[in-house]
């Protein structure tokens, strides 16, 4: 278990490697001079010069590329040319906003579309699967930007029961904050949802069909018995599988919802950041979001030995 542990740590360095290495070229082959945009088209040539030589601008990439890549490992992630603060600061006071709503998220998907699986694989071919797959299909269908705009008529502008938008801090209570986020939350959720569904009750049907289910079934097992801790258990690999790649998914989804909400979050500053050419911020938050993948990858490996102790067998 530990060379185990050691080769997946050696692979979780090198992909963030990889990904460091790409987020800074593909950032640097972009046109515009940070400096200029900062500035202004009429600005003099040596404020230019100068503002050039503070962001490090006038130095080979190469040593650029070090030099962010140190920063990153010491905790330094520059300043923003934009905010002229420490992009740390920038990120902790919008990660407050992005994670909570990432995780309100993936937890609404899963309280929604795993049971709305498990309902599809237990009527097969009835009318509780046809309802399951009509809701997968329309939330595969319809983007998470519409949702939202569509539950703001309803609930904020039509009902007045939620804020249409903004986030009020967290010192403003834990009601409020967690009310401006639910719709937004929802929004994320509910294609999420559709996903989950379609991989649950695929992953059960295919499970049910195995040998020690009918051997469970022979035995006297009750159906439900059988569906809740032979069928279901075994089929949660895909779904975790599932969970961890849409985790990622809600990160990305963030950058369109929190600007339909107004959500001062992560997503909202990558958005501003790329308009205002602020590419240590850009830098930074993909290596960030780059970082987290990678990691909830590497979770979910060492998930599957908790599900499945074959897995852990064979580690």
């Amino acid at each position: 278990m530990t060379a185990y542990l050691l080769r997946r740590l050696l692979a979780f360095a090198l992909t963030l490697l990889g990904a460091a290495i790409v987020i800074f070229l593909v950032l640097e082959i972009l046109p515009g001079d940070p400096a200029a945009v900062t500035l202004g088209l009429n600005a003099a040539p040596e404020a230019l010069a100068a503002l050039r030589a503070e962001m490090g601008l006038d130095q080979p990439a190469l040593l650029r590329f070090f030099s962010w890549i140190g920063g990153l490992v010491t905790g330094d992630l520059g300043l923003s040319y934009t905010y002229r603060v420490p992009v740390t600061q920038l990120i902790g006071e919008r990660m407050v906003v992005t994670l909570p709503l990432a995780s309100m998220a993936i937890l609404l998907a899963s309280a929604i579309g795993i049971p709305l699986g498990v309902l599809a694989a237990a009527n097969h071919n009835r009318a509780g699967d046809a309802a399951v797959m009509v809701f997968a299909q329309a939330g595969l269908a319809i983007p998470n930007f519409w949702f939202g705009l569509l539950l703001v008529l309803v609930f904020a502008v039509g009902a007045g029961w939620l804020p249409a938008g903004g986030f009020p801090g967290w010192q403003a209570g834990l009601v409020p904050a967690l009310k401006s986020l639910l719709l937004p939350a929802v929004a994320l959720a509910l294609p999420q949802a559709a996903i989950l569904a379609r991989v649950t009750r695929s992953a059960m049907l295919e499970t049910m069909q195995e040998d020690y289910v009918r051997t469970a079934r022979a035995k006297g097992v009750s159906r439900r018995r059988t569906m809740l801790r032979h069928v279901l258990r075994n089929a949660l690999i895909p779904v975790v599988t599932v969970l961890g790649l849409q985790f990622s998914v809600l990160l990305a989804g963030a950058i369109i919802i929190e600007n339909v909400f107004a959500l001062p979050g992560l997503g909202r500053l990558v958005f501003q950041s790329i308009a205002q050419h602020d590419l240590i911020v850009v830098k930074d938050l993909v290596m960030l979001f780059s970082g987290l993948v990678v990691f909830i990858n590497f979770a979910i490996e060492l998930l599957y030995g908790l599900i499945d102790p074959r897995l852990r067998q064979a580690s």
